[in-house]
């Protein structure tokens, strides 16, 4: 069985089990996050979400804002997470095959049946675990998974170096073709907004393109993305999803926190924007 290790444990997050818990714990409990810890509510309505990936001391709490929506849903058996490929190496879009992916809060499986099943359904999909072995994107949504569904679920991760117009829809049209009739299935897009820009100017750019998201509207965010030169690094994840949530009927996106890493360490001067949002 393949086993796919932590490539940022310890960097991103913390690498111990007992300080990782109490710092996603953190992350929903802290004057950024939502305020509370994940609850019993069933809210079945949730269909996908959008969440950022940097180290989880800057954009943890943001995420825990969509954590915390997504923790009431019932019986999830399959996380899909769509991710760039922050390094260029393997191919353009990439799932992994089989196998487990291991973080200090144990391992989850690859849901071996789906990515076949994606693979087959787009002509672009490529089973390569290189494309994976060292991207955090991924990763860092995993022990958050872990920590509010604990076990049953599976994953399947997809690596987008590709993150064109024409790509994003394919893909996402893909991925909504395999999990159409499921209703045990959560898609997340995984990106970080504008980078290393002043606080103000990453914020005003982040929210008009946001607003294109939460429109369902991908013609108009690639528009955007490129009028406004907004350094999102996940841009084709988020265009992946947003377009495999319309194609299965989602008709409303939320956003439900934005934040940039100034709001962490107080240096306004040059941040990374990160935003919470969901789709139902």
């Amino acid at each position: 069985m393949s086993v796919r290790y932590p490539a940022v444990a310890g960097q991103f997050y913390a690498s111990k089990e007992a300080e990782l818990v109490k710092s996603i714990h953190e992350c929903f409990t802290g004057k950024l996050g939502p305020g509370k810890l994940p609850s019993s509510l069933t809210l079945t309505h949730i269909k996908g979400a959008v969440m950022p990936h940097a180290g989880y001391m800057y954009s943890g709490p943001v995420a825990a804002h969509g954590y915390l929506a997504c923790s009431g849903l019932k019986h999830v058996r399959l996380a899909v997470i769509v991710g760039p490929n922050h390094w260029g190496i393997g191919s353009g879009v990439a799932t992994f095959k089989e196998g487990v992916w291991r973080t200090p809060l144990g391992s989850v499986e690859v849901d071996a049946d789906a990515a076949c099943a994606l693979v087959k359904a787009s002509g672009i999909v490529d089973f390569d675990e290189t494309a994976h072995k060292r991207e955090h994107s991924i990763e860092v949504q995993v022990p958050f998974l872990q920590y509010i569904f604990k076990q049953g679920f599976k994953i399947l991760p997809l690596s987008m170096a590709l993150q064109d117009h024409d790509t994003a829809v394919e893909v996402g049209r893909a991925l909504a073709k395999i999990v159409r009739g499921r209703n045990d299935v959560l898609l997340i897009a995984s990106s970080d907004f504008t980078h290393y820009e002043p606080h103000k100017d990453a914020e005003r750019k982040d929210l008009e393109l946001v607003k294109t998201v939460l429109e369902l509207d991908v013609d108009k965010f690639y528009t955007v993305l490129r009028r406004l030169d907004v350094t999102a690094c996940g841009y084709g994840p988020v265009a992946c999803v947003t377009t495999a949530m319309k194609e299965l009927g989602a008709t409303e996106a939320k956003l439900l926190k934005y934040a940039t890493s100034g709001d962490s360490s107080g240096d306004y001067s040059s941040v990374v924007g990160y935003a919470s949002v969901i789709f139902t």
